[in-house]
């Protein structure tokens, strides 16, 4: 019997209309679309006019005005100015909110090494920036105002990173290891080369651990969906919602996966959007825990035996007249359009080298060492199939499921678009659906050297941010393999004789 999920069904010939624009936009700008997408992106980084432009557009008079208003309606007193940082936390400076208008045009000024997490290495040398490092400038995004609402009299604004004007050469240029900064600029270089839009949903999973919210299972089943353990949770996740609704979330489901583990999800929307939420449902997550005095981990896998903690990029690539580009039209079947096999096509070759971002920490790869656990070991895709990398679960939509609630999810839209490009551009046809790709890292030693060798990883990030990123993670690894754990005690200390 033949399945839908059966790699020898075929769908009819039909002409895919996506095809015929993405070659009409090829002969409009002359080129590889790929080859174009990197050029652009390398120009970028070397733009000496951003910080201006920023600077305008933030004093257009409607703008100052609008962001005033807002912040006299809301009651906000002072205002966080935040930048994530590469290892997917945020740093900030808090200023009173009457400095706005100032700060709108200057900005403000932060130590280099706060976009590395101020992190040393094994020898005690900071990573990234040191002493004699220059201070950068962070200029706010006044569309990312929201007051927080579990203190309206305190507001937070993205900011984006900039070199000083007064540094030679490189003053008013994108700070290089600007992550958010960095995927903003790439998805823009989509729509303008490509016309298309990513947009995506993500599912983040995480633990809660605390006396009141404690779960007794029975032995031999996994709780996961069962509403008693839901209900368990329901203070919890009512007050996560309360929260991320006032704050511009349109939370949709959520469900309980494993002993404390709860995933909650929220409406898919273009990524600047969506990787904004994501940082900020960790701050809220962060927050709903103090409150009820219980903890919250993102860690990707804090127990044997039971679920990770995913995060699984559901990703969907949409032209200029809003169609889904990855289905063809009037196909109900569940299939991907030749456009959307090249995009994954574009994923699945460079999956290796960008698991050091996807996977970003030791933990992360423990998910893959736990059997019947649903994590992806191959690069590899499939037709609503949970174990390929890349499930297709429904029409127009690709479940990209290697990154876990750990991922900086900056870096990794940032290097799904390169891949797209990539794959788009060159026309790369990813081996058939449930077929054996490449095996992916299973440690993060295997993936640090995996992205060091990938040229073409390195290349798609700025090169600044690429070599400390690369740094701090070997770095990570380093510090790992010193550690004498529990584990070694248990099988060593009196192995012999």
């Amino acid at each position: 019997m033949t399945t839908i999920n059966d790699p020898q069904i075929h769908l009819p010939e039909t002409r895919d209309p996506y095809v015929e624009k993405i070659e009409t936009q090829s002969i409009s700008l002359g080129g590889n679309l790929a080859d174009i997408y990197q050029e652009r992106t390398d120009a970028e980084l070397h733009d000496n006019n951003a910080l201006s432009r920023h600077r305008e557009r933030n004093m257009d008079n409607d703008t100052v005005e609008e962001l005033k208003e807002k912040i006299e309606r809301s009651g906000v007193e002072y205002l966080y100015y935040m930048v994530p940082t590469l290892r997917s936390r945020t740093v900030a400076k808090m200023v009173p909110a009457k400095h706005v208008v100032r700060n709108l045009e200057n900005g403000v000024k932060f130590t280099r090494n706060a976009l590395m997490d101020f992190q040393t290495d094994v020898f005690g040398n900071p990573i990234g920036a040191d002493i004699h490092s220059k201070e950068f400038l962070a200029m706010p995004d006044p569309e990312s105002f929201n007051a927080l609402p579990w203190d309206t009299s305190v507001g937070r604004i993205f900011s984006t990173a900039y070199e000083p004007d007064h540094l030679t050469e490189v003053g008013g240029r994108p700070n290089a290891h600007d992550s958010r900064a960095n995927m903003k600029r790439t998805h823009q270089l989509m729509k303008d080369v490509f016309g298309l839009t990513m947009k995506s949903g993500l599912e983040p999973e995480m633990v809660w651990v605390g006396d009141s919210i404690t779960p007794k299972t029975i032995p031999g089943y996994n709780p996961a969906y069962q509403v008693e353990y839901l209900e368990g949770m329901r203070p919890i996740y009512k007050r996560i919602h309360e929260y991320a609704n006032q704050l511009g979330f349109d939370m949709i489901e959520g469900d309980y996966e494993d002993k404390g583990q709860i995933e909650l999800n929220w409406m898919f929307d273009e990524i600047e959007w969506t990787a904004d939420r994501m940082v900020t449902y960790r701050q809220i997550c962060s927050q709903v825990a103090r409150e009820f005095e219980v903890e919250a981990s993102f860690m990707p896998k804090p127990f044997l035996g039971e679920m990770g903690a995913g995060c699984h990029h559901n990703i969907s690539l949409w032209d200029v007249d809003n169609n889904n580009t990855l289905e063809i039209p009037g196909v109900s079947e569940l299939h991907l359009s030749q456009l959307g096999r090249w995009a994954v096509g574009g994923i699945l070759k460079h999956a290796p080298g960008m698991m050091l971002v996807m996977a970003s920490t030791v933990n992360s790869y423990k998910r893959f060492w736990d059997p019947g656990q649903f994590a992806p070991a191959r690069a590899d895709w499939g037709l609503d199939d949970r174990a390929s990398m890349v499930r297709i679960s429904a029409n127009g939509r690709a479940e990209v499921r290697v990154p876990d609630a750990s991922v900086n999810p900056y870096l990794s839209h940032s290097l799904l678009i390169a891949a797209i490009a990539d794959g788009i551009g060159n026309k790369i046809e990813p081996v058939g659906p449930g077929e054996a790709g490449p095996d992916l890292p299973r440690t993060l030693g295997e993936a640090v050297e995996a992205f060091r060798e990938s040229d073409f990883v390195q290349r798609s990030l700025p090169d600044l941010l690429a070599e400390t990123y690369l740094e701090m993670k070997s770095n990570e690894w380093a510090e790992y393999c010193g550690i004498v754990s529990q584990w070694e005690f248990d099988q060593y200390w009196q192995a012999i004789p």
